[in-house]
């Protein structure tokens, strides 16, 4: 009798640590930059919102998760998806093969660039014309990558200078402590657009790119879940709807 209680009692402990692990494993945590407007950022109230954000959400919902949004030292993006303090990587991250050997990616939901912004009063207009000069940039970011790429453009710089988000580069920028920001075009459209910038888009680029959902590389099945709700949201005009809320037209190339 004694053994029948005591195997009860496992069988209990154990219905209850399941049902916790389920419950606990309904959390879909995506990691991000809460500066990266206007794919993810924070409003006025401290909410974080943004373009991923809605999508991320929508997806994660019809997967029957609750999404979680997990503001994370870019820098250490992989190693959090590693650890397994988040489930994914799902804020304006570039597709890059570099990256996709480590990573599984979704394939590429927006297109973007890396660009240079300056003061409008620069006098700048192409790349040559900041030799000698200091840029800004942030830490671990794509921005970073393309700007070692272009040993030609880097090794005219006198300069460069790290920050750990665009804003505060772009507040150096306006100030005077720095000469440029290499950034994604994306977000530096929607930033000079919404914060009134005295500052402007040079029109060459570093480099064109994607963006893309990144996933552990051991778990390719999740990734291709998320793409087949990707894919299902564009064909409904589900992605249409959030791509004309933050920037006024679609901009996906979901399917295309």
């Amino acid at each position: 009798m004694k053994k029948i209680i005591l195997l009860s009692c496992a069988a209990l402990a154990l219905f209850f640590v399941t049902s916790c692990s389920k419950k606990a494993s309904n959390k879909f945590v995506v990691g991000l930059d809460d500066s990266f407007p206007p794919l993810g950022f924070r409003d006025e109230n401290n909410e974080i919102v943004g373009y991923d954000i809605d999508l991320a959400k929508e997806a994660i919902s019809r997967l029957g998760y609750e999404a979680v949004f997990q503001p994370i030292d870019w820098a250490a993006k992989e190693q959090e998806l590693n650890s397994k303090q988040i489930d994914c990587i799902w804020n304006g991250f570039t597709i890059t093969d570099e990256r996709k050997a480590s990573m599984s990616f979704t394939k590429a939901y927006l297109a973007n660039a890396q660009v240079v912004v300056v003061r409008a009063d620069s006098g700048f207009a192409a790349l040559s014309d900041l030799a000698g000069k200091t840029i800004g940039v942030q830490a671990g970011s794509s921005a970073q990558k393309a700007i070692d790429a272009s040993a030609d453009f880097k090794a005219s710089l006198k300069g460069i200078v790290e920050f750990k988000e665009n804003v505060t580069a772009l507040n150096d920028l306006e100030i005077g402590n720095i000469d440029g920001v290499v950034m994604d075009l994306v977000v530096a459209n929607y930033s000079i657009k919404q914060g009134n910038r005295p500052v402007v888009v040079m029109a060459e680029s570093l480099s064109p790119e994607e963006y893309g959902v990144a996933f552990r590389k051991s778990e390719p099945e999740v990734r291709d879940k998320f793409q087949a709700t990707l894919e299902a949201m564009e064909a409904d005009g589900t992605v249409a709807k959030i791509s004309e809320k933050w920037f006024g037209t679609n901009l996906s190339v979901i399917g295309k």
